[in-house]
């Protein structure tokens, strides 16, 4: 629930509901193949004293599945003869099993309907993606389920309707362990090994305790010379960190993304035949070696180079080190919330109030948390706003590096959203939301995955002085937080709203940088330590913003600041000076679009058919606000994802909004990215594009070239992006202008006449510290309830990261 001052069991009951990684059997068989598990005590904070309740005025159509209601769909599916189901539990690679399930969202139609009007609720329905490994050509497939709670009329069929696959597959190429494949090889030149990386391997133990072996994302295919598709995977050696003793156990610091050691081996992994796998070729030091015995001559010539090892050390560990600074030993300062929680939640249907916002929220095991109904001043501005998919795109001059271009749903953002640590990742006065996840067939959940607090900004919304008064009106956010650890990354998602209904989406990038191998890699990395390089990539992060003003009949519009040279009636001659410029832009065949150069263009969603009272149409511009905002990927034409990353080619894009146009991506695109589950591309189809229900879709991200100073992790300081949602001509004045939390002072000669406050009320009185302090023994972990067969009595500690 929203509140961690509930029990175990209350906390597993009714939360949010989303879905987890991947079971084993279909993670990147060298991507940490064994993921570390640990128990951790529940979180003892109790957040629900000062927190305000309201009523929402419409159930949360939006809410994520229940417990019950997923564990209801996972046993119906089971009980389906015809899909052959087995429990993740028992199954292995040849069986077939059910990966995620969750909330299918209603159509808009039927949302509006009922959200604006007397209609009925919709139907609830889930998404169901199960993976079809009984056959010689694995698959995974989205099914529809439903209606929920399941009855005698409930029904499952392909998702064919929201995706461009034929019944709703894809083929899956590596859904069998090759992870001995790669050992045995090694194990094979371990000679080599260990005098060209330092180690000492002689057995399988020593290699697991030593190196990790992981490399490309997505797999490539070539054609041979008769044609046919062959399945490619690059992988490399990464030292795994050591470990460290500490007072109360051990620990190695999650730094062996730092730690690539420049040998990499090819590998032909086609068909499901284990006997027809092969190594193709070894590469070390920018030289290609096409069998282990040509290695080992190379190495045992007198002219064979070799290069700095990359080991490891105190210098990827995140800890205090150096001269402590003057002073920094001090505690710093803190926000309080000296009156309490001035927003007001609906716990059941996770609704928000907080002065002129509402908005619904919910959770996904794709996305992580996304917001719904947005309204202002009681009308509704936006209809969903959230992230659709995450690229990190790699270059190098090795063929992990060069091969790396993760798309992060398939991971999951939802699994990963680990509890946010109070005082640090959010005031210790944050109000807390437990979010749940349904991934093969257990429930886990997050206490504290989502955070909403308000703070000061620590600057002015709006100011003014002359020479007799003096205006200044406080600058307040209300802040939905959520920060998910996918692998070496972690990404810190914000939604601001602001007092003069600004809304803005914000995401950092912090944690380890997945780095290169340095030598012969000056082309696309700058050399950080001794063995290694930072290796070149682009962040491209999308998000979905389906605008409604003042209805659904909108156009997007730009108005463009253009020089000109213009003769007037009242001067002689002409004037060199800058117009506006008014443009629609009327068709999707226009809908992909860059920012403007010194940004002269303002794009703003507007309603043709309700303009202001000055005859201006009302609406809401879009406009960068940080860091790398609206970057996309420099790479053209991905030799990586093909078909897959349509929406990362340009900073912003339009569509007519269709329920079947649900995703910019899908999260199993990630097996085979020239034939997807959804081709973003294929969304624009020509439609017109004026007082249409509209759909923009941006960028955020950053070209992130490493450098010593992301050592041991980046920093969110510059790591950031940002968008923001403003009003534009949407109103009369500055709604702040309503804000009591400002002050004006008049004076005359240095005196002061009159102080006006406007009825705000100052903070008086002390601070008791104890009131809002923390205990860190309380942190916490994940939650889990095993799903099938159903055991929600029997809930336990469960924590499971990707590296």
């Amino acid at each position: 629930m929203w509140s961690t001052s509930l029990s175990l069991l209350a906390l597993l009951g009714s939360t949010l509901a989303i879905p987890n990684p991947k079971i084993s059997s279909i993670r990147r068989p060298g991507w940490r193949p064994n993921a570390r598990r640990r128990d951790l005590p529940t979180d003892s904070t109790d957040t629900s004293s000062s927190s305000p309740t309201t009523t929402a005025p419409k159930h949360n159509i939006w809410n994520s599945l229940s417990n019950d209601e997923a564990a209801d769909v996972i046993g119906f599916l089971h009980s389906r003869d015809d899909l052959n189901l087995t429990a993740v539990e028992d199954a292995g690679a040849w069986d077939n099993t059910i990966l995620v399930v969750d909330l299918l969202a209603p159509n808009k139609t039927d949302a509006l309907s009922y959200m604006d009007g007397e209609g009925e609720k919709p139907d609830r329905w889930a998404i169901a993606s199960m993976l079809f490994g009984a056959t010689e050509e694995p698959y995974a497939q989205d099914w529809v389920v439903g209606p929920i709670p399941i009855t005698n009329n409930s029904v499952y069929y392909p998702y064919t309707f929201g995706t461009h696959a034929p019944d709703a597959k894809i083929r899956v190429y590596d859904i069998d362990d090759h992870y001995s494949l790669f050992t045995d090889t090694a194990l094979e030149m371990k000679d080599v090994i260990n005098d060209l990386l330092n180690a000492t391997i002689e057995n399988d133990d020593d290699l697991g305790s030593t190196f990790d072996i992981w490399g490309i994302d997505p797999l490539w295919h070539e054609t041979d010379e008769n044609g046919n598709d062959r399945v490619i995977d690059w992988v490399g050696f990464w030292r795994i960190p050591e470990t460290l003793q500490m007072n109360h156990g051990s620990i190695n610091f999650d730094g062996e993304t730092l730690l690539p050691q420049g040998l990499y081996m090819q590998f032909d992994i086609t068909g499901r035949d284990s006997s027809k796998w092969f190594l193709m070729g070894i590469l070390y030091g920018d030289e290609y070696y096409q069998s282990v015995d040509e290695f080992r001559s190379a190495w045992k010539a007198s002219s064979f180079e070799k290069y700095t090892p990359n080991m490891p050390g105190k210098w990827i560990n995140t800890d205090q080190t150096g001269k402590k600074l003057c002073l920094e030993e001090e505690a710093p300062p803190m926000s309080v919330q000296p009156g309490g929680q001035r927003f007001k939640v609906d716990e059941d249907n996770k609704y928000v109030e907080w002065m002129d916002f509402t908005f619904y929220l919910t959770f996904t095991r794709d996305t992580g948390m996304r917001l719904y109904d947005i309204r202002y001043k009681g009308q509704r501005i936006i209809y969903e706003l959230g992230l659709q998919e995450a690229i990190a795109h790699y270059a190098g001059n090795d063929p992990v590096q060069s091969g790396t271009s993760y798309m992060d749903t398939y991971y999951g953002f939802g699994p990963y959203a680990f509890s946010q640590v109070p005082g640090y990742d959010m005031p210790l006065y944050a109000y807390c939301v437990n979010t749940s996840f349904h991934a093969s067939e257990i429930s886990r959940s997050h206490r504290c995955g989502i955070s909403i607090f308000e703070s000061d900004l620590n600057h002015p919304i709006q100011r003014h002085s002359t020479s007799s008064y003096v205006s200044v009106t406080k600058g307040i956010a209300l802040t939905v937080r959520s920060i998910s650890t996918v692998g070496n990354y972690d990404y810190n998602f914000d939604y601001n709203f602001y007092m003069d209904g600004t809304i803005e989406t914000i995401v950092r990038a912090s944690g380890y940088i997945q780095s290169a191998y340095y030598a012969k890699n000056d082309e696309y990395g700058y050399h950080i330590h001794d063995g290694l390089s930072g290796s070149m990539h682009d962040h491209a992060l999308n998000y979905k913003v389906d605008f409604d003003i003042l209805g659904t009949n909108n156009t997007l519009v730009k108005h463009v600041i253009e020089p000109i040279t213009k003769e007037y009636k009242w001067f002689n001659g002409t004037r060199n000076t800058m117009h506006m410029v008014r443009k629609e832009v009327e068709s999707e065949d226009d809908g992909k679009m860059n920012w403007s150069a010194n940004s002269q263009e303002q794009v703003i969603v507007v309603n043709k058919d309700a303009p202001n009272k000055y005859g201006e149409p009302r609406g809401y511009k879009i406009m960068p606000s940080r860091g790398g905002a609206g970057m996309h990927l420099t790479i053209t034409n991905s030799t990586n994802l093909l078909n897959s990353a349509g929406f990362a080619t340009h900073a912003y894009y339009v569509t007519k909004q269709k329920d079947s146009e649900l995703r910019a991506s899908n999260a199993w695109n990630d097996y085979d990215t020239a034939n997807p589950l959804v081709n973003f591309d294929k969304f624009f189809d020509g439609e017109n594009l004026v007082q249409e229900d509209l759909v923009m879709w941006f960028n955020l991200g950053m070209h992130h070239v490493p450098h010593t100073g992301d050592l041991p992790n980046t920093v969110f300081t510059t790591a950031q992006g940002g968008m923001v949602l403003t009003p534009h001509n949407y109103l009369l004045s500055d709604p702040s202008r309503q804000s009591s939390q400002q002050i004006r002072i008049d004076y005359d000669d240095g005196e002061v006449g009159d102080v006006y406050t406007f009825d705000s009320q100052q903070a008086t009185g002390q601070v008791d510290l104890t009131q809002i302090s923390w205990d860190p023994t309380t942190y916490g972990g994940d939650v889990a309830v095993r799903k099938f067969p159903y055991d929600p009595q029997n809930p336990y500690a469960d924590t499971e990261s990707i590296v």
